[in-house]
């Protein structure tokens, strides 16, 4: 047959032809690729196998190598390394009965310290400083530190500066004029604003009160100066309350920091009322013991 010739009409619908199978290509391949990449975002899994595939990890060569000797092993722990060396040996290892029973209140001390620095608005350090000395002067003294802590409270609200009209000053408001000869060895009398001395010559006056009188309430009557009169004006009852409610915050229960503050005349009326179950009348036993 005779090859008809070429004719721009021809020509002109092969190209047509052509763009149209070249754009339905493309318009397919699109759509694939967005139904992968659909696929791919929903299917972390299968992408991360596409990952692998197409870019695998290298290999790692693990080399055989014997095991260390048991000795050495041993050797290693005996030996301590630099991060280790500042700690401190084993408690049971090394320690007194009388430092175990201080480490055994370090809990209770925390739990006394929080509470208190709530409640008299004392900066935490602070308040921790004047815990602590007062756990450390009852344990050298054998006294109950809550019942330190309980005078100190109702006395100066924790402030060592405190100083009444009368010339008791300090923390436990000790009248340094009449016990100067308690501050001769911690530097005379001008040591009673000292925290440390202060606490340490009030809790001495406090477990001598208490001793001689045969009771809690004796003793803080007598530190409070009202041992010749019929009532100490409620002063018994708020210490022991305080004291009491330390106890409670000792053992880690949740105890208020703010309390209803009653009337004089109501404390008064209170204190030497027969004793309530909830607040028994405070053994000498129970705060004169060592700790």
């Amino acid at each position: 047959m005779a090859s008809q010739p070429v004719t721009w009409s021809s020509v002109t619908k092969t190209a047509r032809g052509l763009a149209t199978t070249a754009q339905h290509t493309l318009t397919v391949l699109g759509l694939s690729a967005v139904a992968i990449a659909l696929v791919l975002y929903a299917r972390p899994d299968v992408a991360l196998q596409v990952s692998e595939l197409i870019a695998p990890a290298p290999a790692v060569v693990v080399q055989a190598g014997s095991a260390p000797a048991l000795a050495s092993l041993m050797d290693a722990q005996a030996a301590p390394s630099p991060a280790l060396e500042a700690k401190p040996a084993p408690a049971s290892a090394t320690m007194t009965a009388d430092e175990k029973a201080m480490l055994s209140n370090k809990k209770q001390q925390q739990f006394v310290t929080s509470w208190l620095s709530k409640r008299y608005r004392v900066a935490g350090d602070a308040a921790n400083m004047l815990v602590s000395t007062a756990y450390t002067t009852a344990h050298d003294i054998k006294l109950d530190p809550l019942l330190i802590l309980a005078v100190m409270a109702i006395e100066s609200g924790l402030n060592p500066f405190a100083e009444s009209p009368v010339g008791a000053q300090g923390l436990m408001q000790v009248m340094s004029k009449i016990h100067h000869e308690k501050f001769q060895k911690m530097g005379g009398v001008q040591a009673a604003l000292n925290p440390v001395a202060n606490i340490r010559v009030g809790a001495l006056i406090l477990k001598d009160y208490v001793t001689r009188g045969g009771s809690v309430e004796a003793g803080l009557k007598t530190y409070v100066g009202a041992a010749a009169f019929e009532t100490d004006s409620g002063y018994g009852y708020k210490v022991l309350a305080e004291y009491r409610r330390l106890k409670q915050v000792a053992t880690g229960k949740h105890v208020p920091t703010v309390t209803p503050t009653a009337p004089a005349q109501q404390v008064a009326k209170m204190a030497p009322a027969a004793p309530k179950a909830e607040s028994a009348p405070v053994g000498v036993n129970e705060v004169v013991a060592g700790l």
